[in-house]
């Protein structure tokens, strides 16, 4: 009788926390900030690939320095298809003024022409990196994709974002705020 008392509450804090996201998306509003732990701590490592052939190792410290947007994102998630045009054109009205944006898919091995098809279809231009074992879940302790890391020059993440539209005021008052 003991487990039951104590399932019952891990499972209506999960209900309760997947309705406010649903409503959060569903009713319009794109853009969740996350609270807790990650904002205001160093950014951890990561390593992920280039897309390349041969595929090359990227991790943080390639960009140390430089104000980024750190998203990790999935050819197969809806919101992220949503998120990307509005992060495309963040990145052509911010890259002048030094933001790198990173997206970090974290597809399956083996899924390099997909996402290489994603990037094509959407017109990114900006670093596209993947992670095939998801490792930097972890590391950034992702609760769900996608999900976005505002990353400062000195290594720093100022902010999270959960579906994110980048051509919001809200968005955009960020990124100002980084760079």
């Amino acid at each position: 009788m003991r487990p039951f008392r104590l399932r019952w509450p891990v499972t209506l804090i999960a209900i309760v926390t997947i309705g406010i996201f649903f409503y959060a998306y569903a009713s319009g509003r794109r853009e969740v900030d996350a609270v807790g732990r990650t904002n205001g701590r160093v950014a951890p490592r990561f390593v992920a690939s280039t897309l390349g052939s041969p595929p090359a190792p990227r991790t943080l410290a390639d960009f140390a320095g430089q104000p980024m947007l750190l998203n990790v994102w999935a050819t197969w998630c809806d919101p992220c298809r949503e998120e990307m045009p509005s992060m495309q054109q963040l990145y052509r009205d911010y890259r002048s003024k030094g933001l790198r944006i990173v997206a970090v898919s974290i597809d399956d091995a083996g899924s390099d022409d997909l996402i290489r098809d994603f990037v094509k279809e959407h017109s990114l231009t900006f670093d596209i990196l993947h992670d095939s074992q998801s490792a930097i879940m972890e590391q950034y302790q992702v609760r769900g994709v996608p999900q976005t890391f505002l990353i400062s020059r000195g290594g720093r993440i100022v902010a999270t974002r959960f579906v994110a539209n980048w051509s919001s005021a809200g968005s955009r008052a960020l990124v100002d705020s980084l760079v």
